[in-house]
């Protein structure tokens, strides 16, 4: 009976110590795949260097000699992107960055008054334009950042604010003078992916004014935006071979966008305001395409009914603009909504100048923008044009990291990368 007893508490002995063993293994193993599932968040593939040219049309290649971007989309994505309402500069880049809505990321116009506070937004005003107060959402250099990466912005809108209490690892500040020449933007963008690697940004964006100045001053067709358009596409050139030649180089993601495209304007196209509305029913009017009008208290009606009829305009109440705009919401947009027909402006006056000009609907062809890619992540494939607010998600996939709230899909263009 003893030695039975004695084998038993053996027996016992095993079983327990082979279950805990068991047990221990179990963690272990899920401890490691719990490591593996983290992987993606706290280390990016590859490096994406991603490069804005305002105001550059989707079409701009078609018109105009563009060897790099022709190779890029031999090599890789050729598409278009379009743009969000209003189709102006900052609430497209600060889209482009967030991947929400004008109407969700508080940007709104390049200008705009601000109900809560009483301050008008304007580019021109440095105060306002860095004030965190304005700026909504979270943009991707803050995204990534807080995920574990480094981050590195070369004047893109919006980069020099402290917005969620960070800027970027690197940033510059835009109203600093002497600016960064573009040739300079550039070598900046190969300096920071010759760093060594535990400096290196895995995200590097970086922002040329042009051709947009000169579509402004001259309209899309003419020779002084042929002259920008391929200015822009030899610096572009010129950044490919220098990173060709670094040891990273197969590892960086390339991409090249532009945050609205151009129409022609003839001075003739002009609707004046001032010829249908009294002064004293408007607190401010603010924009050309589309203009912003906020009204006196009582006046809204009277200023929608005066206006409602004149051509070549469509009028809106704040609460009326169509849903597919995704524009209406934010406090900040005015009372009355003034959106001119393709070609045409609204200013207070009868006369302005000829030249080119943007801010209209989205679903006209002229104002999308231009999208190429290339890199260890893309395919090559000729894409259907995507709205800006899914470069956010992209460039969260491409960074493997997780997005913060957003009103892109990554979905709808997930058949662009491997």
């Amino acid at each position: 009976m003893k030695k039975e007893r004695v084998l038993e508490e053996y027996s016992y002995l095993f079983q327990k110590n082979l279950y805990l063993c068991c047990m221990k293994r179990k963690y272990i193993l899920l401890f490691i795949l719990c490591c593996l599932s983290l992987q993606p968040v706290l280390a990016a593939r590859h490096y994406t260097v991603i490069v804005s040219l305002d105001g550059f049309r989707w079409d701009y290649p078609q018109w105009y000699n563009t060897p790099f971007l022709d190779f890029m989309a031999e090599k890789g994505v050729e598409s278009g992107l379009i743009p969000s309402y209003p189709s102006k500069t900052f609430p497209n880049h600060y889209a482009l960055a967030t991947g929400l809505y004008p109407d969700h990321h508080g940007i709104i116009a390049n200008s705009f008054y601000d109900r809560s506070t009483g301050e008008t937004f304007s580019l021109g005003n440095p105060k306002t334009k860095t004030d965190p107060h304005f700026y909504g959402g979270e943009p991707i250099w803050i995204t990534a950042k807080r995920q574990g990466l480094k981050t590195a912005v070369i004047y893109w809108p919006g980069s020099d604010v402290k917005i969620k209490g960070e800027y970027p690892d690197t940033y510059y500040i835009y109203d600093q003078q002497p600016q960064l020449t573009f040739a300079q933007r550039m070598d900046s963008v190969v300096s920071e992916l010759a760093l060594p690697e535990n400096k290196r940004p895995q995200l590097i964006m970086a922002y040329l004014s042009e051709p947009d100045g000169y579509g402004h001053n001259y309209g899309p067709q003419s020779r002084q935006v042929r002259k920008a358009v391929v200015m822009c596409d030899s610096l572009l050139n010129d950044l490919y071979n220098k990173i060709s030649k670094l040891s990273v180089a197969k590892d960086v993601n390339i991409i090249v966008v532009s945050d609205h495209g151009m129409e022609f304007v003839p001075s003739s196209h002009n609707v004046n305001l001032s010829k249908y509305i009294k002064q004293s029913w408007v607190k401010m009017a603010d924009g050309n395409a589309p203009a912003e009008i906020y009204a006196r208290k009582g006046c809204v009606d009277s200023i929608y009914n005066a206006l409602k009829d004149i051509p070549h305009i469509r009028v809106w109440k704040r609460n009326e603009i169509p849903a597919e705009l995704h524009y209406g919401t934010n406090p900040r947009i005015g009372d009355v909504i003034i959106d001119p027909e393709l070609g045409y402006s609204i200013d207070k006056k009868d006369n302005i100048p000829d030249g080119g000009t943007h801010g209209y609907d989205p679903s006209y062809m002229e104002m999308h923008a231009v999208f190429r890619a290339m890199g260890p992540d893309f395919i090559h494939i000729r894409h259907s044009h995507f709205k800006n607010v899914d470069v956010y998600p992209l460039l969260c996939h491409l960074l493997n990291i997780q997005p913060a709230k957003n009103d892109g899909s990554f979905e709808e263009i997930k058949d662009i990368v491997k």
